[in-house]
């Protein structure tokens, strides 16, 4: 019997699975040198997003549950 597969720690402190499989992510450029970004851009930046598709199969390797 194979071993089991391990999931990658750093990756499942990164990302989390919707209920549809897909994975979401916070964004990036959000913790110092805040004072030049306009208040809008903190604001998106505040929100969630998911990853980009492309991106998915990577993820689906490190985080196989």
């Amino acid at each position: 019997m194979m071993p089991k597969m391990k999931t990658n720690k750093s990756a499942a402190k990164r990302f989390k699975r919707t209920a549809k499989g897909k994975y979401k992510r916070s964004r990036a450029y959000a913790n110092h040198l805040l004072t030049k970004k306009s208040p809008a851009r903190k604001r998106r930046l505040r929100k969630s997003t998911l990853v980009h598709p492309t991106d998915e199969k990577r993820l689906k390797k490190l985080m196989p549950y």
